[in-house]
């Protein structure tokens, strides 16, 4: 379909007009994105509320599916898992006396123990970063300056997409290996060939229990029997996607014998992810928008 205007402008005139119409809208957007700005702000208020340390914190069940390997429970409390009560049953861990199973459970001291979750807590430094770029998009900048406001919404929704990242266990991360735990956290200490690791994954909480055994222990106990089986394909291997690998944990090379992972989906953190992924739609069609009228690339 073809749009005329009759009668005829000049080639120059209308290009006039057009700029002023795209300047009109320009800023007609421009104040409609302070609406915008402030909506963003109270779902990040919102978020951070979510992840607030406040008794009693979230209590979530850890237990293995259709056997009992692991059962039990930890409280978390905001960036930190404050309790934790744990049986485990598996072969290369002896009971606690009294009981078939080991029990892990974090110590009672003062201060008390806690381990924190270090995705979690950069999930909070990019909520509270958030806020800051909101803020200086209001009151500090320029509203009305059409390239600060693109700059600042291209900021934003980085910084929500890094914080959606942490949740989903996709961010940058330490692998269990290279974020031991400290044993005293526990009562009684932890075993050297046992490692106990926290993180995040698809906004639930995973813990992950492994069993050790020394590169250089392991090679000495191997008897003449058990070499020939190795070689043959007769020994029995490990059912985890780690049998084959060596790992450096606390200046030794070691092996992992038993795997044991569990994720417990935690309501808090679910709530926050679905509101970070909903502002960060948000905040990009803003972007996309801005950048439509300014007539820019997106």
């Amino acid at each position: 379909m073809l749009v005329a205007v009759y009668p005829a402008v000049p080639p120059d005139q209308l290009r006039d007009e057009e700029e002023k119409s795209r300047l009109r809208e320009l800023d007609w957007l421009l104040r409609s994105l302070q609406a915008s700005f402030a909506a963003v702000r109270v779902g990040l208020e919102e978020c951070a509320a979510l992840l607030a340390p406040r008794e009693p914190g979230s209590t979530l069940v850890i237990s293995t599916h259709r056997s009992d390997v692991l059962k039990g429970f930890v409280t978390r409390v905001g960036t930190r898992v404050v309790r934790a009560d744990m049986q485990l049953r598996l072969t290369g861990v002896a009971p606690t006396r009294g009981g078939p199973w080991y029990r892990l459970t974090l110590a009672n001291a003062d201060p008390p123990p806690s381990v924190v979750l270090t995705e979690l807590v950069r999930v909070v430094e990019g909520i509270n970063q958030s806020l800051d770029v909101v803020d200086v998009s209001t009151w500090t900048g320029d509203p009305n300056n059409a390239s600060f406001i693109a700059g600042q919404l291209r900021l934003l929704q980085d910084t929500i997409r890094d914080a959606v990242r942490e949740l989903k266990g996709s961010g940058t991360k330490r692998s269990w290996h290279e974020d031991a735990i400290d044993p005293k956290l526990f009562d009684p200490p932890l075993p050297k060939n046992l490692s106990f690791h926290l993180s995040l994954s698809e906004a639930a909480l995973r813990v992950e229990l492994r069993t050790l055994v020394a590169v250089a222990s392991q090679e000495l106990a191997l008897g003449f029997r058990d070499r020939i089986a190795v070689a043959i394909g007769a020994a029995r291997k490990p059912d985890h996607d780690e049998a084959e690998e060596t790992f450096r944990y606390r200046g030794e090379d070691v092996r992992v014998r038993e795997k044991v992972a569990v994720e417990s989906q935690d309501p808090s953190l679910m709530a926050t992810m679905t509101k970070l992924v909903a502002l960060e739609h948000t905040v990009a069609q803003a972007a996309q928008c801005l950048a439509t009228v300014m007539g820019q690339e997106y």
